[in-house]
């Protein structure tokens, strides 16, 4: 029988051998990049909602003890007030983890959090930060991070940017951000963790993503820009529960950074493919919340849901076909994704809420104590991109050429409701129901229609079908 001291020993033991590799996971990293012995490698998190803050707290957790080798340090706006009811729920969270209390109390921060219970002191989201708490996930306390609320002390050294923010909020940030990188002599690595994409109508419809606007508005070489999506969920990943991701872009820094993220809880794997890879993370946040609406509004109708699932997944691995040249190679981490959201994210809790109507659209898409709901902008952009005529298919049934919009019945339906605001939840299920909705194979068993100014907007790669799999496209955006 193993005792108390052998226990201990062995829990030593790993700890120093996980030290020991995460030594040499940083060492790697800091000569990629180029870093002197006695200067610091300096990460910086930009935006602080769940997944933003549990990203960094990873990092702190997993390479803190390294101080004097990497400093991390994360940037939110400051001035955010934290509502009473959420400071009264925050003070539960603290009396019943006994590790958070005695951090506090030791850090003399516990009456602060004892009066904001009372009414008689405001909190605010960055300063519950450095304690350990995001915002958007008070249920799930983090270990304190470095809080920097001016954006141009957060950034201007930095190596490594972790790009967190929505994709509606990057241009204005990253405009600011290339200001101060203007003097720079080499610019920095950017990750960015963001979901969504902008339609853009002219000179030709296509899709522009979050990196591509990082390049955009910093001048930051499109090598130097990553992304890492799912399948996961912030909450698990920091309560260190099997999580899986993959980082996508220029193989000069995607191995290294690989190397340096993965933990044993947190797998992460990396492809080239970063573009189609980018758009499918912010296309399966719109199905999510029509999955939340339709377990709602069926009482977790598990047929309902089924048959829910076979349509959207039908839809998205049509809009695939559109979007990218091989796009069996999407299928495993696409539908992983679409899975995970689907079932625990806070877009399908969205569409929940509003089924119930204990939300009302009329609130926004910036929600209290979950952040930004993603889907809804992204409703409206694969819906304006994909209703345009010039990017014309063939109709399976009607044999004529329509716009891809009309081969997407639950897109429609969730931009009646969520954009056009004409349509009740509940339309999600007439979509369903519709006595014209074909059996959605028709739409994957399609001829492939790839069509490349969809990612890359070159106006003169005029639409064209691949007539069978052999034939090749190039995409300047993938290197396809």
């Amino acid at each position: 029988m193993i005792g108390a001291t052998e226990v201990k020993a062995v829990a030593a033991a790993a700890a120093a051998h996980a030290s020991g590799f995460g030594e040499e996971r940083l060492a790697e990293l800091r000569g990629l990049l180029g870093k002197a012995d006695g200067d610091a490698l300096r990460i910086v998190g930009v935006g602080a909602g769940a997944w933003g803050s549990v990203f960094i707290a990873m990092l702190q957790d997993a390479y803190g003890a390294l101080r004097d080798s990497v400093q991390m340090r994360i940037w939110r706006r400051g001035g955010k007030e934290v509502d009473k009811p959420t400071a009264e729920h925050l003070f539960e969270v603290i009396n019943a983890r006994e590790d958070v209390l005695r951090r506090l109390i030791c850090k003399c921060a516990y009456l602060k959090y004892v009066e904001a219970r009372l009414g008689d002191r405001t909190l605010y989201a960055d300063e519950i930060l450095r304690d350990g708490f995001c915002l958007n996930m008070i249920d799930t306390p983090l270990c304190p991070l470095k809080v920097v609320t001016n954006l141009q002390e957060a950034v201007w050294d930095a190596d490594i940017v972790v790009n967190a923010l929505p994709s509606t909020e990057i241009r204005p940030v990253f405009q600011q951000i290339g200001r101060y990188w203007r003097e720079r002599r080499t610019m920095p690595v950017i990750i960015s963790l963001a979901k969504g994409v902008e339609a853009v109508l002219q000179p030709v419809p296509h899709i522009i993503t979050p990196t591509q606007m990082i390049v955009d508005t910093t001048g930051v070489a499109a090598e130097n820009v990553l992304y890492l999506g799912g399948p996961n969920i912030a909450a698990e990943v920091y309560n260190r529960e099997y999580a899986n991701a993959r980082i996508c872009g220029s193989e000069k820094w995607r191995k290294a950074l690989a190397h340096f993220l993965r933990q044993p809880h947190f797998v992460v794997w990396d492809n080239s493919d970063l573009t189609t890879h980018e758009v499918m993370g912010g296309l399966k946040n719109v199905y999510a919340i029509g999955a939340g609406m339709v377990g709602a509004l069926t009482n977790e109708s598990a047929t309902s849901k089924a048959v829910y699932f076979a349509h959207c997944t039908s839809e998205m691995i049509y809009i695939t076909h559109l979007l990218a040249e091989q796009p069996e190679r999407l299928a495993g981490p696409l539908l992983a994704d679409t899975y995970v959201t689907l079932l625990k994210g806070r877009n399908a809790w969205y569409g929940e809420k509003l089924a119930k109507g204990e939300l009302k659209i009329e609130m926004g898409d910036s929600i209290s104590g979950k952040g930004m709901i993603q889907g809804v902008s992204a409703v409206e952009a694969f819906h304006e991109l994909l209703r345009q005529p010039s990017l014309s298919v063939m109709h399976p049934e009607l044999n004529k050429p329509v716009a891809p919009v009309e081969l997407c019945p639950i897109l429609r339906a969730l931009y009646k409701i969520l954009i056009q605001r004409n349509s009740p939840p509940g339309a999600i299920l007439q979509a369903l129901r519709d006595e014209n909705m074909y059996d959605p194979r028709h739409r994957i068993e399609m001829d492939k229609v790839y069509i490349p100014q969809l990612l890359c907007g070159e106006k003169e790669t005029p639409f064209k079908k691949v007539p069978n799999p052999g034939a090749k496209i190039l995409d300047p955006i993938s290197g396809g």
